[in-house]
């Protein structure tokens, strides 16, 4: 049996992620900072026949990363897969205010934690000949936008780092890929904060679509199982 990490497990496209894969036989490990939510999510799987566990973390600090794979493989083997979509509310930054400390938070969390995760996973799946990295990200790593100075510049290195990876690594057996969200993701909870207007006024969200995350879910498994493109764009359209 396989086991797939998901790395940003909440109420949006983590819980799809977790649903999905787990409908396929794997077990799942969650991670997110809310031990609450991250217990509900498992409880819910398991009543469903799927293996889950929690594993709290703050992935916004690289260091983590040796501690939460040892105590993911101690209770459900090696990862196979890895699918990193850090949950995120802090979405807006004036970008001719950004200094590097600013800048640091969302290299840490965008960029910096999912290298170290690969890092120390790469050796296995390179030995297996198996394994799998798919993150997903905003459509600002492609796009350049007016007022995110963080996550931007933070994804579109985190882009690189994927498209030069899956070169690297074809041949291998392991697959690295990225896909670009261009919409809100329903339920999640940069969804909710923006509608609640939790972000403040002036942030106009009218001409952004809306995008169930059972389709992000499953662009991710067809990229995993297909291995014939490094990445996609959602909405196509």
């Amino acid at each position: 049996m396989r086991t797939i990490a998901v790395l940003g497990a909440g109420t949006g496209l983590g819980t799809a992620v977790a649903h999905r894969f787990g409908g396929e036989g794997h077990r799942v490990a969650l991670v997110a900072r809310t031990p609450e939510r991250l217990g509900a999510l498992a409880a819910d799987l398991s009543a469903r026949g799927i293996e889950a566990a929690a594993f709290p973390a703050d992935l916004a600090d690289p260091a983590v990363v040796p501690d939460l794979l040892r105590r993911i493989e101690d209770r459900l083997g090696p990862v196979d897969v890895l699918e990193y979509a850090p949950i995120t509310t802090e979405l807006f930054a004036s970008t001719a205010g950004l200094d590097a400390d600013g800048l640091r938070h969302y290299l840490n969390l965008h960029l910096l934690t999912p290298v170290e995760l690969v890092r120390a996973l790469l050796p296995g799946w390179r030995e297996r000949g198996d394994g799998g990295f798919v993150l997903a990200q905003g459509i600002s790593a492609l796009n350049p936008m007016p007022r995110l100075g963080g996550l931007g510049p933070a994804m579109a290195a985190a882009r690189n780092w994927v498209l030069a990876l899956h070169a690297e690594l074809a041949g291998t057996g392991v697959y690295a890929g990225v896909v670009h969200v261009g919409a809100m993701v329903t339920g999640s909870a940069g969804h909710r904060a923006i509608t609640s207007g939790a972000l403040g006024e002036g942030v106009d969200v009218s001409n952004i679509p809306l995008l169930d995350p059972a389709e992000i879910a499953e662009a991710m498994w067809e990229l995993l199982a297909r291995r014939d493109r490094a990445e996609r764009v959602l909405p196509e359209s």
